[in-house]
C-alpha cells in the first residue's frame, strides 16, 4: 500500500526517535515528522522486523507487525511477558475485522463500540498468523479512537500485535519517557505527548476487555477505562448476559 495519508487524518507535527543501546540516553536521532511521515517511518520499521512505540487512545503502546514471529518473540522478551499471555491485534477499521475474525455479534454493536477505548476478544480467522497466541482459538481486538496507531495499520495493511509500552512487571504509561528502559530495544519511538493526567491512576487504566466469542452473553475479562459505557451498550442496548468472573 502507498504510504500517503488517510483523507481526512489529522495533520499536526510528531516527534520521531530512533533509540540505540549505544547513545546517551537511548536516542541516536530526532526529529519533528508531519503525521503522514511518521506513520510512515513506523510502517517502515515495521516491515523491517521492528518493535515501535507509539500513542494510542488509552495507554502507550508497542507494535510490531503480527504476521512476523521473530518480531513477536521480540515483542514478548521486550516485556518480560509470560508466553502463555495473549497480545491483541490492531486494526484500522472495521471493515477488515472480519477477515481476521469470526463475528457473532450485530455489526450495530461494533460501531458503538468501535473505534474506541475496548478489547473486544472474539474467535479468531485462519487470516491470522499461526504464531500468534498459538495457545488459544480467540484473539482481542483493538480499534483505537486514536489517528496514528489506525493510520499505521492502514499504511502496513496488516494486523499489528499490540501490548502497552512498559515491561510486564511496571504500571502503563502515559509519557515516552515512563519507558525510557524500553528505547534502546526499540527501532522508533513516535512521541504523541502526554496521553492523560500522569498523576491519575485512572488514566493508567487501559482499554476494557469484553470477551464476546458466545452469543448473547459476555464475559469481562479487565474492567479498564470504559467499563460503564461498555456494559450500558452490551446490557441495556443489546440485552447480553453478563456472565460471572470465571465462568
Amino acid at each position: 500500500m502507498r504510504c500517503r495519508a488517510a483523507a481526512g487524518a489529522a495533520m499536526k507535527m510528531l516527534r520521531v526517535a530512533r533509540p540505540s543501546p549505544r547513545a546517551e540516553g537511548g536516542v541516536v536521532a530526532a526529529e519533528e515528522a508531519s503525521s503522514s511521515s511518521a506513520a510512515c517511518l513506523a510502517a517502515s520499521a515495521l516491515r523491517g522486523g521492528g518493535l515501535v512505540a507509539l500513542p494510542t487512545d488509552t495507554v502507550y503502546g508497542v507494535a510490531c507487525l503480527a504476521e512476523d514471529s521473530r518480531a513477536l518473540e521480540a515483542l514478548y522478551r521486550l516485556k518480560g511477558r509470560d508466553p502463555g499471555k495473549p497480545l491483541a491485534v490492531c486494526l484500522p477499521d472495521l471493515d477488515v475485522l472480519h477477515r481476521f475474525c469470526k463475528v457473532q455479534v450485530p455489526e450495530g454493536l461494533l460501531q458503538d463500540l468501535l473505534p474506541g477505548p475496548v478489547t473486544l476478544v472474539l474467535e479468531r480467522s485462519e487470516a491470522l498468523n499461526p504464531d500468534l497466541n498459538p495457545f488459544t482459538p480467540l484473539v482481542g481486538v483493538r480499534i483505537p479512537n486514536h489517528w496514528f496507531a489506525r493510520e499505521l495499520a492502514r499504511i502496513c495493511a496488516a494486523p499489528l500485535a499490540l501490548t502497552s509500552a512498559n515491561p510486564s512487571h511496571k504500571g502503563s504509561t502515559l509519557d515516552v519517557t515512563e519507558f525510557q528502559e524500553l528505547w534502546p530495544h526499540l527501532s522508533l519511538v513516535v512521541d504523541g505527548g502526554p496521553l492523560g493526567d500522569t498523576h491519575s491512576p485512572e488514566s493508567r487504566l487501559g482499554s476494557t476487555v469484553v470477551d464476546l466469542s458466545v452469543p448473547g452473553k459476555f464475559r469481562v475479562i479487565r474492567p479498564g477505562c470504559a467499563l460503564s459505557q461498555t456494559l450500558d451498550i452490551l446490557v441495556v442496548k443489546y440485552g447480553l448476559t453478563l456472565e460471572p468472573p470465571g465462568s
